[in-house]
């Protein structure tokens, strides 16, 4: 680990000049320094005790050199002792993702390590999320092709990362007889091929992908005397159209996955598909959305046995609000790979000025609602496909579900406010894993957000959020100020209280300080244990307590 600190120390002085310099050269060398550090302390109220480490940290560094021809990358991570919630998996260090791509009117190749994602991600999405620790980029190579107007085809293929292990016989990640993904996406813009419909402001595209996974042969026990017969190829297929005219748009998408045998189905034979329609309106000062998702059976690994946030090859994006205050956030809804019925609607309004509900400044409302369910399954006649579930039946259980209005109002020209109210019903045996005083968790939910801009270089906030409920831990309170100055420095404390069960204060204090590119943060207090989610994907985070530094440079 040292060597590589060292490595960063004498690099990163140098980027700017570097930088400066190939400018000049129509060559840019750009990227980002990201660190997170704790300090951690022992904590009987929240259950932290000894850590292997006195200074836990995740660290990146990613280079990026532009040209006009030849893009390359590089990121070095540094998580020999990382932060709590990432061991023991995540933990290591080295040059994690490398690539060179060379590109051209036509399209484009790629070496290396890369990302990609067809449609909306049924069946192929390579991603990074560091605050989830999520990496399934493919090490092997990507072709894009743009050879005639309006189409695009891509291929991929390579061996999916899995922490800092591509395989057991750590051949960099460039054995692809242990284990491999392929895949390929041709898209046609349909609406570029008639110039009556680019006039009359019609869009038309329509895509279609296939992605296949290769693991070798493994021994898996039905029982002491019968062994599983596992398929070492499975393929997956996905077709879409997305249309738009003026100021409407709609999306359709089917996938379709062969028989996958894996721990997350119970090593089952039955196919797996999911469908997605979605149709929305938007014009200045309104909009409407009305979504509805249908999956069943859809986890899609590259290693069978893998457990976790881990290997996915694809992603099912969860069709709930995305919240970013700290009581709505504190019960996520993480999506479930063997089967669910979701379907959101958003409808969001702007009041005009000078209005009886706009006021002097006008009125900003945005209503959201969210329901997700089970599938309706039966027993299959056919032991090993574990089940049916009619198509367009809705199962019995509720595992999410959520109504949530937010106002934004500016009273006057230097104060404004923010007030949300939700109602939420959350399964926490199906979502979690466990239940306390009854599976189903339902809460009342208030905020309030005010803002006050004292001149141009100082303005202060301050929240205050109450969490209703009977269930769990009861009812929690937050309140948070902060103050910031010069658009620099910024100040803040907050304090969540648990009045339910344990009475116990979750308190931050926090000072920042940006300059140019440059962002340092440091705080002290502790956090509660919970979860982080990120698109429907959620990693369980421990408690901790103690000093916590975070840095980020870009350049």
């Amino acid at each position: 680990m040292n060597r590589y600190f060292l490595l960063m120390i004498a690099v990163v002085p140098i980027m700017p000049l570097i930088a400066q310099q190939q400018e000049s050269q129509k060559v840019t060398l750009g990227g980002s320094i990201q660190t997170d550090v704790l300090i951690p302390e022992e904590d009987a109220a929240i259950g932290t005790g000894k850590y292997d480490s006195y200074f836990l940290s995740n660290t990146y560094l990613d280079l990026r050199l532009n040209s006009q021809y030849v893009l390359a990358g590089a990121r070095l991570e540094l998580l020999n002792d990382p932060l709590p919630g990432f061991e023991p998996d995540f933990a290591g260090a080295g040059f994690a993702h490398l690539y060179v791509t060379g590109q051209c009117k036509w399209g484009s190749i790629t070496l290396g390590d890369v990302y990609e994602q067809f449609g909306t991600g049924f069946i192929l999405r390579n991603y990074e999320e560091r605050s989830l620790g999520i990496d399934n980029s493919l090490r092997g190579g990507r072709v894009v092709l743009n050879p005639l107007k309006g189409i695009k085809i891509k291929g991929v293929a390579g061996i999916q990362r899995c922490y800092f292990n591509y395989n057991k016989h750590n051949s960099y990640g460039f054995d692809f007889s242990k284990g491999n993904v392929w895949g390929t996406d041709l898209e046609l813009e349909v609406s570029q091929w008639f110039d009556q419909m680019i006039l009359k402001d019609w869009n038309l595209t329509l895509g279609a992908s296939f992605v296949s996974k290769y693991e070798p042969e493994e021994t898996i026990l039905e029982s002491p005397l019968f062994a599983y017969n596992l398929p070492e190829r499975v393929g997956a297929c996905d077709f879409r159209i997305n249309l738009r005219k003026g100021d409407w748009r709609f999306l359709g998408e089917y996938a379709y996955k062969a028989n996958d045998p894996s721990a997350d189905n119970g090593y089952i034979y039955k196919p797996g598909n999911a469908l997605l329609v979605s149709g929305s309106y938007s014009k200045k000062g309104m909009s409407a959305l009305l979504q509805a998702k249908r999956s069943d059976n859809m986890s899609f690994r590259s290693q069978r046995t893998r457990r976790g946030i881990a290997a996915y090859i694809n992603h099912l994006p969860a069709f709930s609000m995305t919240h970013t205050y700290a009581l709505p956030a504190m019960y996520p809804y993480a999506t479930q790979p063997d089967g669910e019925w979701a379907f959101q609607g958003e409808f969001g309004y702007l009041f005009k000025r000078k209005t009886p509900l706009g006021g002097k400044y006008g009125t900003r409302v945005k209503i959201n609602a969210s329901y997700i369910c089970s599938l309706d399954k039966k027993p299959s006649d056919i032991p090993a496909e574990g089940y049916t579930s009619p198509f367009f039946k809705l199962g019995d259980d509720t595992y999410y579900t959520d109504i949530n209005c937010i106002v934004d109002k500016k009273i006057t020209s230097r104060f404004s406010l923010i007030a949300m109210y939700m109602f939420q019903k959350y399964n926490q045996k199906v979502i979690e894993g466990h239940g306390v005083n009854g599976d189903m968790i339902n809460s009342h939910i208030g905020v309030i957000d005010v803002k006050y801009n004292c001149s141009q270089q100082v303005s202060m906030r301050a929240e205050a959020q109450f969490l209703g409920t009977r269930q769990d831990k009861g009812n929690w309170i937050y309140g948070l100020y902060e103050v910031s100055l010069f658009s620099s420095l910024m100040f803040s404390i907050s304090d969540m209280y648990n009045s339910g069960v344990t009475n116990t204060h979750y308190y931050q204090g926090a000072v920042a300080y940006s300059y140019l590119a440059h962002r340092l943060q440091l705080s002290y207090g502790r956090t509660r244990a919970g979860f982080n989610c990120s698109g429907g994907v959620c990693r369980y985070v421990p408690a901790t307590k103690g000093v916590q530094l975070s840095y980020n440079f870009n350049f």
